[in-house]
């Protein structure tokens, strides 16, 4: 679907130029949940994997992989913060919110939007690491190198992108333009 056909109320006012298209997406997601599945199998992975979501902007992407694992899979959430409402990372790194059972023991997908500076990834995984996973990997739809300030190790990687700040497909900016089916960037940004 071209990016004129998408609902008006769907598309920012802003001129926008789409950066990778939902077809794009939708390819590349089902890729990952293959390799994720083979991966996991070929690793002797007998119980369930529990998929953990980063909030807010891995929840689509997280919907549509998950649809793509041929494994037993369970969900969990965590939200993390360095955003706020600006489009530069703070530096600064909260827990907003916790996951609901415990990881000891259990292997665990981490699912991010995108890994851009490093500094949440790399708070997040060592955080989680503490808990006594049996296996712990992270899986990101997007990957910004140009900003890269931590080395985050992605096992899986939808697509490396330019240093852009993008929205869409569960990224957003104050909150909106999640609801976008395709990734882009407010030309001349």
């Amino acid at each position: 679907m071209a990016p004129s056909a998408y609902p008006a109320w769907n598309r920012p006012s802003d001129p926008f130029i789409e950066l990778i298209s939902a077809a794009t997406l939708a390819d590349r997601v089902a890729e990952l949940g293959r390799a994720i599945t083979a991966d996991y199998v070929a690793a002797g992975a007998t119980e369930d994997v529990v998929v953990l979501g980063v909030l807010k902007g891995s929840v689509l992407f997280m919907a549509d992989l998950v649809r793509h694992i041929a494994l037993p899979v369970t969900l969990d959430f965590i939200g993390v913060a360095s955003y706020g409402d600006a489009t530069v990372s703070s530096g600064v790194v909260q827990i907003t919110q916790d996951l609901t059972r415990p990881i000891a023991g259990k292997h665990v997908l981490v699912v991010e939007d995108i890994v851009d500076t490093g500094h949440t990834l790399s708070y997040l995984l060592a955080n989680l690491a503490t808990r006594g996973p049996a296996s712990l990997k992270l899986c990101s739809l997007l990957h910004k190198p140009e900003r890269s300030e931590r080395e985050v190790p992605i096992d899986y990687l939808g697509f490396t992108i330019p240093n852009k700040f993008v929205v869409g497909y569960g990224l957003d900016v104050s909150q909106r333009y999640r609801n976008l089916p395709f990734i882009g960037y407010v030309a001349g940004a």
